[in-house]
């Protein structure tokens, strides 16, 4: 499928508005405070994007990222002014064409930044072991709907979780079906290209996730796409696609549930652009200055991550509660038996 994705979107494609669909484009409506960002960039660059939004998690001055499918670069060139002076930001792209608008462009953004803190590598994202890369890098990695176009998600994922500091995080967006998609389709060109024939199955890329070691997926936000082109609506069929942004976190000493140790955390309100919430995914919008209940994984990821200036922790994982309430997973039994009913007891 490389040479899908090449002629797709190194030829076939001049701007995001050649995309037959929507489905390239993340889900986040860009936050005013994004966008003077934009301004700075090249408009070429800017033009050859094929996508829209920004993914963007908080807190990035000073990090390490690594963006998986840079393309022209926008979303590079966005991210270091973010980063800033101390931080980099490294892009990686396997068309030839992009890539040659994000180099070609590279001293303007120095000028205009005032700093060199971007570099651009060509290479495969499910082959990024191929590149001068070292294990345990980067801070965060970001995707912006590109690993549906990978032939090999595992070998993206397995790599991700290579090139992760500990408690660092993949935060990114994508396509996902609300089942598999057939052989068929997946063969098509325009749906692979279009970004939606190689979207996962929602559930299956919870289980690639937990093997690739991250245990506790979560999600940030999401949305039904709508499939407009009436050809490529005919093809799909019943099939629900959905983009959806995620969030992963490298921390060994996550579980496979939410499990209660009675603690809880409260946001200082100290994160620039977040001062009276931090919203860690799509269930946990924590006020500032409130104590907020939350699992032994938050508690994890809150303090094991970047985020542990911003935050009070009370109590530690010495006591046990069973499941965390509210978290989609309930104790299996009866707990309506009556014993004394006088029925008998069995192994």
């Amino acid at each position: 499928m490389h040479d899908v994705v090449q002629n797709y979107y190194g030829k076939e494609l001049q701007s995001t508005d050649d995309l037959k669909t929507s489905a390239c484009c993340d889900i986040s409506n860009m936050p005013e405070w994004l966008k003077p960002l934009l301004a700075n960039i090249h408009d070429e660059v800017l033009n050859r994007y094929y996508g829209c939004g920004l993914v963007c998690p908080a807190l990035l001055e000073g990090c390490r990222i690594l963006d998986l499918g840079s393309g022209s670069g926008r979303d590079v060139y966005a991210l270091a002014q973010l980063v800033g002076e101390s931080g980099h930001v490294v892009g990686v792209d396997m068309t030839d064409e992009q890539l040659a608008v994000a180099r070609q462009h590279q001293a303007y953004h120095v000028d205009k930044f005032g700093y060199d803190n971007v570099t651009f590598l060509h290479g495969y994202i499910e082959k990024l072991d191929e590149l001068d890369l070292e294990a345990n890098s980067f801070d965060i990695i970001v995707s912006n709907c590109v690993i549906n176009l990978s032939p090999d998600k595992a070998a993206v994922m397995a790599s991700v979780q290579r090139l992760l500091k500990p408690g660092g995080e993949f935060y990114f967006s994508d396509v996902y079906a609300d089942r598999r998609i057939p052989q068929h389709l997946i063969d098509d060109p325009v749906l692979y290209g279009e970004c939606l024939s190689g979207a996962l199955y929602w559930k299956d890329f919870t289980r690639l996730s937990r093997d690739a070691g991250f245990l506790d997926v979560r999600l940030v936000e999401d949305r039904p796409l709508e499939i407009t082109d009436s050809a490529l609506s005919a093809k799909i069929g019943d099939i629900q696609f959905f983009s959806a942004t995620y969030r992963l976190f490298k921390i060994a000493s996550l579980e496979d549930a939410c499990e209660d140790h009675g603690q809880a955390v409260i946001y200082k309100g100290t994160i620039e652009q977040s001062p009276h919430r931090f919203d860690l995914d799509k269930h946990h919008a924590i006020e500032a200055g409130r104590v907020f209940p939350v699992c032994g994984n938050t508690f994890r990821m809150l303090q094991e991550s970047r985020f542990a200036p911003h935050f009070e922790f009370i109590g530690d994982d010495s006591h046990h509660y069973g499941i965390f309430a509210g978290c989609g997973e309930l104790m299996p039994f009866n707990q309506a038996m009556m014993l004394a009913s006088g029925a008998g007891s069995c192994c």
